[in-house]
């Protein structure tokens, strides 16, 4: 089975795979580019979105199938630095602070919702010159991880266990993470029931336990 994975799902790699009967490859992007690779006939068997409206545009495109489509997280940002000294957003505006990085809004839904934390801090125009965007959340935190971005906002799943800090739900749209098998996928019934599990109480205890929160 190959699932075409939003890219704050790197982390939960093993671990959803060891509860996959059948034999998981993933392919990990960003949503929107995921998206477009469906719409091009990439053999996908399942599609995990960290925004539901690429999922709703591929169903209505009939491209996924639509009694297989669910909301299964919700997803949050949060700030990171590797030397630990940015603790706020404010702080993105020190001197020190050189290049932030964050997913690209144009086709990554943390991206946007990155956007929409500093726009509602008043802070958006002002970092403008020192914002360096990635393809996606997992290359935003590379650039940290590396000393190429002083600071990085990104997906709470990279973050969790790194000391970052998570930023408030309520100064970004819902990131409602959404799947569905794609059409005419060769392993139908194998997507559906890694897509059920995710839902269940079993499911949604690894998701937890790695940055993503019940869907709202």
């Amino acid at each position: 089975m190959t699932i075409a994975a939003a890219a704050d799902l790197t982390p939960l790699e093993s671990a959803l795979s060891a509860h996959s009967k059948t034999p998981v490859t993933w392919s990990f992007g960003s949503s929107g580019l995921l998206a477009r690779q469906i719409r091009a006939g990439a053999p996908f068997d399942l599609y995990l979105s960290a925004n539901e409206a690429f999922v709703q545009e591929l169903t209505k495109a009939d491209l996924l199938l639509p009694g297989s489509v669910r909301v299964y997280a919700s997803g949050r940002i949060g700030l990171w630095s590797h030397s630990g000294h940015i603790r706020t957003l404010k702080d993105l505006s020190l001197p020190e602070v050189r290049h932030i990085a964050l997913p690209n809004p144009q086709h990554a839904p943390y991206g946007v919702a990155a956007r929409e934390v500093l726009e509602k801090a008043g802070l958006w125009q002002q970092l403008q010159p020192k914002i360096v965007l990635s393809e996606n959340v997992r290359q935003a935190y590379e650039f940290g991880r590396t000393g190429n971005a002083d600071a990085v906002l990104t997906s709470w799943t990279l973050l969790h266990d790194q000391g970052g800090i998570l930023l408030s739900e309520k100064d970004h749209n819902p990131i409602r993470q959404s799947g569905g098998v794609v059409k005419g996928a060769r392993n139908a019934k194998a997507a559906q029931a890694f897509l059920d599990f995710l839902a269940s109480p079993a499911g949604r205890a690894i998701l937890t336990r790695y940055g993503l929160f019940p869907p709202r």
